[in-house]
Formats: structure tokens, C-alpha cells, sequence
């Protein structure tokens, strides 16, 4: 016997000792979808356009046994966030039944009603009271309710490095309010939105109608919210998209009055360039650019707002994003070419559908924009631009984005390149061909 052999009397395929699986936080029932008139279907009376809280009702969207019957609304709370909720139950961190506790979390500034709050045609997209929850659904809160804010309002102090350099080249002042020292640091009010969906309301701003909204949201969704065809009663949808922050410079109660001057910028997210500051598009330079004329704004005695939207890369996508940046670099980085390699990979040039962006203007009660900070070849100055983003300067301006600006032709905008990969493509290819690795 060799004497990696085990004697003959030891068992060598020993029998585990049975032990009690966990018991799972999930009923073995699963409900995939309810239907209007279901036996216990009962959902919280939910009237969008309510002129106030009250009247309106809660939202009511968990799928908890307890809510299931109840709830008034489809989706989860947390919009793109709501999948990591989910992994966290299924992991066990996170019990099924777990209850926020909003002690000490109320508004730092409590924002006025507006008219719009009860205009069901001009809100669609945001609850207009997920900030207040606590204080309008207090009873239902006490009850042991599963109700959460879609909005949440705070106040912080931030730094961009922008900001500092204007303060100390003496375009910005340091004031002790708002811009608070030398190194840049401002005050600012900020709202954070989680979409909020009144399925009727959306459809109407995109001209079609609610059944077909709701078939294709269902469809296009790999048909993870049955509900949108089983639930025609049910009007409100939480989707799994992301929201937006609000960032308001100077005293909050001035956005809504009239009587001072206000300057807005609306952006849409741009991680590459907002964090990273990649140079082939402008967004940093543009947002920084609001950032320090809202700051001017409010420090003149008006209000300055920018409005910072999660639709990346015209709502596309970053991988969609960088596949167009391989093909603008790798097929010739031209003006011309610049909305035509996007259509090529994405079927459209741009997703993002400021249909429904004007519904926080309406929440905050603006009414007037004395200075719009949007994307004019008139209103930044030319050393923020990085080289390399002409070609998308120019294409934008031939393709109607600014209200004024040179027209070019073909030929024109075929003229405009951007930096070749030339070098980079160069390396690698000779880098494969004499079989070169990296370790």
C-alpha cells in the first residue's frame, strides 16, 4: 500500500452531516405581475394634480407583501440605483423589510408651493412633494408605510479648480457669502431628483399615447415591468434611469422671484470631460463656465442655478460614446463626418428629449431666464475650449445648436480635423508585430 493510500478502514467519500438550509427572507410565491380588480388589489388613491399633498396622496411603489396590495405606482424607488438595492437584499445585507429612519433629514430650505406643483400637465416627470414626504405622510410614516423621498435638498460647500483660478486672476471676488475665501470655495443649495414618472403626462409630451408609452417601455425593458400592460390603472412609474442635482448659487428663495435677474445652465452629464477632463468635447469647460457666471450672478444680487442631468453622452451611453470616439479617430476626425459616425453606431445622433427637462424649472417656480448659459459661441471664452474639441464646436454650430454663428459648407467642415491616433495605432502595430508584451 503506498502511503498516500488511506487505511482501509477510514470512509473515503465521508458523509456530510446534514445541516438546516437558511431560511430565505422571500415567501416561496412569487407575484409577477397584479391586475386591476384582483381579489385584494386596493391601491392608495393617488390624484397627480392635486392642489396639494394631501389631496394628492402618497406614492406608494414597494413590492413588499405587506404594499404589494396597496401600492399606487410601478418601478422602485432609486431610479438606476434601485438594482443595487436589489443585490443588496439578495446578498443579505439588506433586510426585505428594512425601514428608513428620516430623523434629521428634512430640507434645508423649505422651497415654496408653486401653481405648477398642481398643474398635472406641467410637472411629469418628478413628484413635486418627494422632498416634504416626512412632513405631509407623517401618519403614514408612523403606520409602518414603505414611503421614501424622491428629493432631497442640502446645502455644501464645493471647490473647482476653475473657480479658484477666476478669484485669483480677480474675476471673481471673494464676498465671505458665496464665494467664501481666496481658494475658490463656494456656497451652494443642492436638489437631488429621482425621476418620477405621470405616464399620461409623458406620453402627451412626446405625441403619442399612453397604451403605446407604455408597450414599448415594457418591450424595450426586456419586459421587467409587467405591470405597464397588466396595471392601466396605475398612472405613475418610477423608472430605472438616472435623475439630476439642482446647484443653486446665492439665497434659494430668489430663484422664483421675478424681480431679480437669474442665469441658468442646464447640462447634461459628461464623465469623461466633467471628472476627467478628456479634451475631445467641451462639457467641462461649459459647465465650469456656468459654475463661475451663476457664482456672478448671485453675487450681482440675483440667483444662479445649474441643473446637472444624468444622460450621458447625449443620453447614449458611454460605451456608445467611445465607439463613435474609435471611429471619428480611426476614419478621419472631421466636422463633417462628426454626427454621421454617431447615427452609424446609435440609429440617432442624440436621446436625450428636452421634452421633459423644463419640469424642475416649473418645481423651482422659475419664470423668467435673464441669462441662458447654454452652449453659444458667444458666452466662453475661446481659452477654455481644448484643441482637439473644434470638430464637435463647429459641427454643433453648423447643425443649428447656436442661435448664431458661421454656417459652413461640406467642404468647410471636412477641413476642421481633430488629433489623428496615428501615433498611438502606430505603437501597437509595431508592438505586435515583433511580439512585444506587457507584463
Amino acid at each position: 500500500m503506498l502511503d498516500t493510500d488511506a487505511p482501509a478502514d477510514v470512509d473515503r467519500h465521508p458523509k456530510e452531516e446534514p445541516t438546516t438550509p437558511p431560511k430565505s427572507p422571500h415567501s416561496k410565491h412569487i407575484t409577477l405581475t397584479t391586475y386591476p380588480g384582483q381579489s385584494g388589489i386596493d391601491p392608495v388613491p393617488l390624484q397627480w394634480g392635486a392642489p396639494d399633498a394631501k389631496s394628492r396622496g402618497p406614492i406608494i411603489v414597494s413590492r413588499h407583501p405587506s404594499m404589494l396590495k396597496r401600492r399606487n405606482a410601478m418601478g422602485a424607488h432609486g431610479g438606476s440605483y434601485s438594482i443595487y438595492n436589489a443585490l443588496a437584499i439578495a446578498a443579505g445585507d439588506l433586510p426585505t423589510d428594512f425601514r428608513p429612519d428620516f430623523t434629521n433629514t428634512e430640507p434645508t430650505f423649505k422651497f415654496p408651493w408653486q401653481p405648477s406643483w398642481a398643474d398635472p400637465t406641467k410637472i411629469v416627470s418628478l413628484d413635486p412633494y418627494g422632498h416634504d414626504i416626512v412632513a405631509q405622510f407623517k401618519d403614514y410614516l408612523d403606520a409602518g408605510w414603505d414611503i421614501r423621498p424622491t428629493m432631497a435638498v442640502t446645502r455644501a460647500n464645493m471647490k473647482l479648480a476653475e473657480i479658484e483660478k477666476a478669484v485669483s486672476e480677480g474675476k471673481l471676488a471673494v464676498d465671505g457669502n458665496i464665494v467664501v475665501d481666496e481658494t475658490g470655495e463656494v456656497r451652494v443649495t443642492k436638489v437631488a431628483v429621482e425621476p418620477v414618472w405621470y405616464l399620461p403626462g409623458v406620453a402627451a409630451r412626446f405625441g403619442v399615447d399612453e397604451g403605446t408609452l407604455r408597450r414599448t417601455l415594457f418591450e424595450q425593458t426586456g419586459g421587467s415591468y409587467p405591470e405597464l400592460i397588466t396595471r392601466p390603472d396605475l398612472k405613475v412609474f418610477l423608472p430605472p434611469i438616472g435623475g439630476m442635482t439642482v446647484y443653486i448659487f446665492g439665497p434659494p428663495e430668489r430663484v422664483s422671484d421675478e424681480n431679480v435677474r437669474l442665469a441658468l445652465r442646464i447640462h447634461d452629464e459628461c464623465n469623461g470631460s466633467d471628472v476627467f477632463q478628456s479634451d475631445i468635447c467641451t462639457c467641462r469647460p461649459y459647465l465650469a463656465f456656468g459654475i463661475q457666471e451663476a457664482v456672478r450672478e448671485a453675487q450681482n444680487g440675483g440667483s444662479g442655478v445649474v441643473i446637472y442631468f444624468r444622460k450621458e453622452g447625449r443620453a447614449l451611453g458611454e460605451v456608445v460614446k467611445y465607439l463613435v470616439y474609435n471611429a471619428r479617430k480611426r476614419g478621419g476626425d472631421t466636422a463633417d463626418k462628426y454626427f454621421t459616425r454617431t447615427e452609424n453606431i446609435a440609429g440617432v445622433r442624440d436621446m436625450r428629449f428636452q421634452a421633459l427637462m423644463p419640469d424642475i424649472l416649473h418645481w423651482l417656480g422659475i419664470k423668467k431666464i435673464d441669462r441662458m448659459l447654454s452652449m453659444s459661441n458667444m458666452n466662453i471664452l475661446s481659452e477654455m475650449i481644448p484643441k482637439d474639441s473644434r470638430v464637435e464646436i463647429d459641427a454643433k454650430i453648423n447643425a443649428g445648436y447656436f442661435t448664431t454663428g458661421k454656417q459652413y459648407t461640406m467642404e468647410e467642415l471636412a477641413q476642421i480635423k481633430g488629433r489623428g491616433w496615428e501615433k498611438w495605432e502606430d505603437v501597437t502595430s509595431l508592438i505586435d508585430a515583433i511580439g512585444i508584451g506587457y507584463y
